[in-house]
């Protein structure tokens, strides 16, 4: 099972100082932001990294630690993007921003394995009426990678509560109650629904697989499968799945 936690927007930097020297400033970090957006983020690191810092205002610093925080995170860098999103988170005054960057926050921390961590940061935006959908699936993420099933279930069930049409919430419950057996026959209408919402996901595709293998049909099983790997051939957790399907089990 296969979730992304980052929620992203687009923002644009602070306007202070002398309207020429604010314009230019903004550009030097709209470089890097285009750059971010486009998705060429080893480029908009070395953008946002080049900048002299001492040249903008506190605003544009926190800016520009923000964009470090997502270009560490997006390259696997977590250590460093640690270190930027929690400046942000500690010196913010735009709670929209703490928001993502807690969330980003809890999505480092589990998948680098500190659940703990992460759970700190979701239950703290959880306390000061922060709820989303991103918000419980991350919780329920973090449950499940700790084995807590039945918590996982409950906040996924949270999820679709506030987004009756929250794919990543069908897909992951449905494999939890699959692989779990807790409930097979819920467990394929959530992973079918999330793959009708979603045909060329490749993860939401597995899912569907295993459930089907949990329910004995097998020829079912490998087919959804066999299109999963055709979609992502390098996921270990889908190969897993299809050499279980096909009778290889090593």
């Amino acid at each position: 099972m296969q979730q992304s936690g980052i929620e992203e927007n687009k923002p644009g930097a602070k306007d202070e100082g002398s309207k020429g020297e604010t314009s230019a400033l903004n550009s030097k970090i709209q470089e890097g932001v285009n750059l971010y957006r486009m998705k060429d983020w080893d480029k908009a690191l070395k953008e946002f990294l080049s900048l002299d810092k001492t040249e903008f205002s506190f605003d544009e610093k926190n800016e520009i630690a923000y964009y470090l925080g997502l270009c560490y995170t997006k390259l696997g860098q977590y250590d460093e993007a640690l270190t930027y999103l929690e400046q942000v988170v500690t010196l913010g005054a735009d709670i929209l921003r703490v928001y993502q960057c807690r969330m980003t926050l809890a999505y480092i921390y589990v998948i680098t394995k500190r659940v703990r961590m992460a759970e700190y940061e979701l239950k703290r935006l959880q306390s000061s009426g922060m709820e989303s959908p991103i918000l419980y699936n991350t919780l329920a993420y973090a449950a499940w990678v700790q084995k807590q099933n039945k918590n996982a279930i409950e906040l996924y069930e949270k999820t679709l509560e506030i987004d009756t049409d929250n794919a990543t919430a069908m897909n992951c419950m449905g494999f939890i109650l699959a692989d779990s057996g807790m409930d097979i026959m819920r467990a394929l209408r959530l992973c079918r629904r999330a793959v009708d919402f979603k045909p060329q996901n490749a993860a939401y595709l597995d899912s569907l697989g295993w459930a089907y293998y949990k329910s004995g049909e097998i020829l079912e099983a490998r087919t959804w499968l066999r299109r999963a790997l055709d979609i992502a051939p390098d996921e270990k957790e889908i190969q897993r799945h299809f050499k279980i399907v096909s009778g290889d089990r090593k």
